[in-house]
């Protein structure tokens, strides 16, 4: 299938602070270089656009040497930190800004929706609205006349549609925006985080339409969202840019976790911990939290599989005050959602402890987890506590050959649906 959307070499440089490089000199010198066709001598001196870094460059690569193709009917999922680079590459693409270097060419009409009311005229109606952004995309008036009635159906602003739109709301503004870009016939459609605005219902509505519009309609979609679970469910390729630069293109799932595990320190084999930081004077003390996988396998004691059971094992002592103490354990997925949480009997004597967990196989699936350990006084006050001290991935060595894909979902527990004829 061909390419509709081809990238190469893009890069995209920012001035900060005032315009200009400061002497007339320097600005004559940059002008004689463009005339000539060169490429800025100041631009040698840019920095990655690292918002958390203070830089000592004026120059700033908002994106970087950007290299991608995506095809006729794709659904593209964007992710990144806010600063990332997202918004700049998708109003390149649009044609609302040009890039510094490299190009970018796309084959068909773009539908955009990059901020609440992107190409709407305030002081015109909806209507009249819907009829002047069909025009700018190049649709004939028939064409737009054909898809209106959907088109205000889908947005459910039919009682306002010849109101002028500075008296919408931000929602009913999105809810418009997006039926226009989602049912005019344009070869591609581009959105960036602008569904946030639009209520759960709205947005439910859009996510599906967007999946009939890649799927069905075989139109290409690029979608930028915060919403992991959102771009799952839409795409099925994903960028993740860092900095300006593309740190990975692959399939969604992979973009997502590589995402939300980017900037920790997360590796594959048996974690240990041990220090005096859980010490709580004349109280209560961790010794040691760890974790083990309890079977050797083909694989290498640096990866834990879905075959595999793991143990943790924490030891800690009681060092009086005459407490009921409690051990709590939680486990999360990589984006801090809770798979289960879990509390031991309670303690009171002074002395040395040991506690274990036993996760057995086939319980969590492929992904990345983190374990958070308490200790609790009265089953209400935290006396120590560690969030995420124990980090791990799970991985499926080999994919299942009866299923197509990655297997979804938090848990992946082997119980089997059982199938007779009736």
């Amino acid at each position: 299938m061909a390419a509709v959307i081809k990238v190469e070499n893009l890069s995209k440089a920012y001035q900060l602070g005032d315009i200009g490089t400061g002497t007339i000199s320097r600005d004559l010198e940059r002008f004689w270089a463009k005339m000539r066709g060169k490429e800025d001598p100041f631009l040698k001196i840019g920095e990655v656009n690292d918002r958390a870094v203070k830089g000592v460059s004026d120059i700033v690569w908002s994106l970087k040497d950007i290299n991608f193709e995506i095809e006729q009917g794709d659904a593209v999922g964007i992710i990144g930190r806010n600063g990332a680079g997202k918004s700049t590459l998708l109003k390149i693409l649009s044609r609302v800004t040009a890039p510094t270097t490299g190009s970018a060419k796309l084959k068909g009409r773009v539908a955009s929706l990059l901020e609440v009311g992107t190409g709407f005229h305030p002081e015109l109606s909806g209507r009249e609205n819907i009829y002047l952004n069909g025009a700018i995309l190049g649709m004939r008036k028939a064409e737009i006349k054909k898809k209106f009635d959907e088109i205000v159906d889908f947005s459910g602003v039919d009682r306002y549609i010849d109101t002028p739109l500075k008296r919408y709301s931000s929602g009913m503004y999105v809810r418009l925006a997006f039926a226009v870009a989602a049912h005019l016939e344009s070869e591609i459609m581009i959105v960036d985080e602008v569904l946030a605005v639009g209520d759960a219902e709205f947005q439910k509505k859009c996510l599906g339409k967007m999946g009939d519009v890649s799927n069905k309609e075989g139109r290409t979609v690029l979608f930028v969202s915060h919403n992991t679970v959102a771009l799952s469910n839409v795409c099925h390729s994903g960028i993740l840019l860092q900095n300006g630069e593309m740190a990975l293109s692959s399939d969604i799932n992979t973009t997502i976790n590589y995402y939300l595990r980017s900037g920790k320190s997360l590796t594959n084999h048996n974690y240990s911990w041990q220090n005096d930081d859980g010490l709580i004077a004349g109280v209560f003390e961790f010794k040691s939290i760890r974790l083990k996988k309890l079977e050797e396998d083909q694989v290498g004691p640096e990866v834990i599989t879905l075959d595999n059971s793991m143990q943790v094992d924490i030891d800690f002592l009681i060092l009086g005050g005459g407490h009921e103490i409690t051990i709590g354990i939680e486990v999360f997925t990589s984006d801090r959602v809770c798979v289960f949480k879990l509390a031991s009997d309670s303690v009171k004597q002074i002395g040395n402890y040991a506690a274990s967990l036993l996760i057995p196989r086939h319980l969590l699936n492929d992904d990345t987890y983190v374990i958070d350990v308490y200790a609790i006084k009265s089953r209400s006050t935290i006396l120590a506590g560690y969030k995420g001290i124990l980090q791990f991935d799970i991985s499926e060595v080999k994919r299942d050959e009866n299923w197509y894909s990655k297997w979804i979902g938090v848990v992946r527990p082997q119980i089997p649906i059982n199938i007779k004829q009736s």
